[in-house]
C-alpha cells in the first residue's frame, strides 16, 4: 500500500519560506496524481494544489497563487511544495494526498492516500 509522510514543517516568520516534502513508499509516485490540503484549527480542509502524473500542476487557492509551487521528483519518489512570501494566514497543518486517477481534485475525497501531516506555523 501506498503510503505518505509528510515532513519540512515548522516555525517560520511573516515574509519568510519554507519548503515541505511528502516522500512515498511503497509504490513509485510517478503512476499518481498528488495534492497538497492544508487546514487551520476551526477550519475546513482547504485544497492548496496539485500535480498530475505528468508534472502538469494547479494552484487551487487564490491567495497562494505566486507564491506556493508544487513540484516532483519521481527519482526521489517525493513531492514537495515551496512556499515563499509566507503570511499568518498562511499557519496550518499541511497534508499530501494521492490517488492513481490522473486529475486534480479539490476535494479532499478524490484522494485515497493520505499523509500523516506537518505543521506549518508562520508567525513573528
Amino acid at each position: 500500500q501506498l503510503q505518505l509522510v509528510e515532513s519540512g514543517g515548522g516555525l517560520v516568520q511573516p515574509g519568510g519560506s519554507l519548503k515541505v516534502s511528502c516522500a512515498a513508499s511503497g509504490y513509485t509516485l510517478d503512476n499518481y496524481v498528488i495534492g497538497w490540503f492544508r487546514q487551520a484549527p476551526g477550519k475546513e480542509r482547504e485544497a492548496v494544489s496539485c500535480t498530475l502524473r505528468s508534472g502538469g500542476f494547479i494552484n487551487y487557492a487564490d491567495s497562494v497563487k505566486g507564491r506556493f509551487t508544487i513540484s516532483r521528483d519521481n527519482a526521489k519518489n517525493t513531492v514537495y511544495l515551496q512556499m515563499i512570501r509566507l503570511k499568518p494566514e498562511d499557519t496550518a497543518t499541511y497534508y499530501c494526498a494521492a490517488d492513481d486517477h490522473d486529475y486534480c481534485s479539490r476535494e479532499a475525497l478524490g484522494y485515497a492516500y493520505w499523509g500523516q501531516g506537518t505543521q506549518v506555523t508562520v508567525s513573528s
